[in-house]
């Protein structure tokens, strides 16, 4: 029985070497392979058919130039990584999650949570140290802590609580949340969660987040809303003290393309029509930014805003108005003093 295990480990261990190899380099003849494995090239052929039955697209063509390669296939099979490899992909992985790469956050801690699975012990400070180094310029998203960023991603996984310092007012609280998912915006990463000591669910700024530790508590989900839409609508509008909805005479299209989604949520109502749902300190702040705009609208909430909305148009007309009776104002230059004595012209 043990010789058998041992047979069998052996070759799974040589057809991983087998996939290594063939990931390495576009073509390989039978006789390398096998003298790279150390073993017949029967053998080779038998591990290469193991590798088809997995699923691996593995072509072998004759003649010169010939030999086995490994073709791109359906789906994307595990990738076989060495130490260096490893902390290099995961290094890249922070830096795009960290807004280094335009778009490629979301995916790339998905990317980075995966190999966060397979990731050996010994590696992992490696990764922190060299994560450090990677920095990026100009635009992108409110830099945040690779390493609250991947507590987060662990938690979320294993479904556990975690607990960090997050800033209320002015004092830092401790909070203690289920975490659900984690969201990129064009600026900045934030966490849905539902929040323990609120019994609510809340979104969290990550980058505001210190001490961020995962407990061993571990819970069952609940039906959570979605949570792009929910963070999108916390942040457009909920934080402000005032929120507004209008609807816009122009498709939604259009009107996502003026306003930044962190600004405010565009929903399509038809072909033609929108409605936006904004936020501000001041009611008049919104009025006027939709105005701006430049489509026709029409004020759905709050109903004093509909009144705000009548009372400015008054008063703009009545500024018109008067504009309209003021007589132009011309400039006169004044015309030079005539010398006593001088002759008229």
């Amino acid at each position: 029985m043990d010789v058998a295990s041992g047979d069998e480990r052996g070759t799974t261990e040589r057809v991983l070497t087998l996939l290594g190899l063939l990931q390495q380099r576009q073509v390989w003849t039978g006789p390398e392979l096998a003298g790279r494995l150390g073993v017949t090239p029967r053998t080779v052929r038998r591990d290469v058919q193991r590798l088809r039955t997995l699923g691996y697209p593995v072509y072998a063509s004759q003649g010169v130039g010939g030999g086995y390669r490994l073709g791109p296939g359906q789906d994307l099979p595990p990738l076989l990584l060495d130490d260096q490899e490893a902390i290099a992909t995961a290094v890249s992985l922070l830096a795009g999650a960290g807004g280094a790469v335009a778009g490629a956050g979301d995916a790339a801690l998905r990317a980075l949570t995966k190999l966060d699975q397979v990731l050996p012990t010994r590696l992992r400070h490696e990764v922190r140290a060299l994560s450090g180094s990677v920095e990026s310029f100009g635009g992108g998203r409110t830099p945040v802590d690779p390493e609250v960023l991947m507590t987060l991603a662990r938690a979320r996984r294993d479904e556990v609580e975690v607990g960090f310092d997050y800033p209320s007012g002015s004092e830092v609280r401790r909070r203690r949340v289920e975490p659900y998912r984690l969201v990129a915006s064009d600026r900045r990463w934030y966490l849905l969660a539902y929040d323990l000591d609120r019994d609510d669910w809340r979104s969290f700024r990550v980058d505001r987040m210190t001490d961020a530790s995962a407990r061993t508590w571990r819970f069952c989900p609940r039906a959570a809303p979605d949570a792009a839409t929910y963070v999108q609508e916390g942040v457009a509008s909920r934080v402000y003290p005032h929120q507004a909805r209008f609807l816009v005479h122009a498709s939604a299209d259009t009107v996502r393309a003026q306003i930044p989604a962190s600004a405010a949520v565009v929903r399509r109502r038809g072909s033609e029509l929108c409605e936006v749902l904004s936020g501000a300190a001041s009611l008049d702040f919104v009025l006027m930014h939709v105005l701006l705009l430049g489509h026709d609208f029409e004020v759905l909430d709050p109903p004093e805003l509909g009144r705000r909305c009548r009372a400015l148009a008054e008063r703009l007309l009545s500024a018109g108005e008067r504009s309209h009776r003021c007589p132009t104002w011309r400039s006169h230059e004044p015309r030079p003093r005539q010398r006593r004595g001088a002759p008229l012209s």
